[in-house]
């Protein structure tokens, strides 16, 4: 089914959690602080990450942009936190879903299945074959011959294609907390980008500006 990183320091929410998961064919690995979860995440691959926002030593909105550096995870937010600034925020930082406490973990369970079929369905997006374990993308029978942050620029758009991702939300799942970087690295790295894919086919042009909003990604 697939394996999920579960970060969450209540030990009982925790259990009740990786119980509902197992049940349903998952493999959970349970981190109790953002330091274990980046561990965790070195050492393996993970499907998707439930994160809690309230974590002992980083916020779990920090912990999802250092997850997501460099890969491709859907994240979905665990939280006792309901007020509608907390979700609008989560999902501005590419959260692909939130759920606040009280929960039912079938309800869940419910929600990481849906998640993880669509970013199953996205995968493989029209001429674009990603292989996100060995962080390569091919397109159209061709692989790219990327740098990392053209390869975390294209997977950042393949994860949801025809959606536009702004320049902070690129900013923020390529770079990180990279002071250096500013908008003007986005479009310099999706310049250079949109060259490679020319070498491939000139008359394409599957990255579309979206005047003062960012960028989408347009598949066959």
């Amino acid at each position: 089914m697939g394996r999920i990183l579960l970060v969450e320091d209540e030990s009982a929410i925790a259990r009740t959690v990786e119980f509902a998961l197992r049940e349903d064919g998952f493999e959970v690995e349970h981190a109790l602080t953002g330091r274990d979860a980046l561990r965790l995440a070195a050492a393996r691959r993970h499907d998707l990450a439930i994160l809690d926002v309230g974590l002992p030593d980083m916020g779990g909105f920090a912990l999802c942009r250092e997850l997501r550096r460099g890969r491709d995870l859907p994240v979905i937010f665990l939280t006792a936190r309901d007020a509608e600034a907390d979700r609008v925020l989560g999902f501005e930082i590419g959260a692909d879903d939130y759920v606040a406490k009280p929960f039912s973990p079938r309800e869940l369970v419910a929600r990481v299945r849906a998640v993880l079929r669509r970013a199953r369905g996205a995968a493989p997006s029209g001429a674009f074959v990603h292989d996100a374990e060995g962080h390569r993308i091919s397109w159209r029978g061709r692989a790219l011959d990327l740098t990392r942050y053209e390869y975390g620029l294209l997977a950042a758009l393949l994860q949801r294609p025809g959606a536009i991702l702004s320049r902070a939300q690129l900013m923020d799942r390529v770079w990180g907390t990279d002071s250096d970087s500013t908008d003007r690295t986005v479009d310099t790295h999706i310049k250079t980008l949109r060259a490679k894919l020319r070498e491939v086919d000139a008359e394409a042009d599957p990255i579309r500006t979206q005047r003062g909003l960012g960028y989408s990604l347009h598949v066959d």
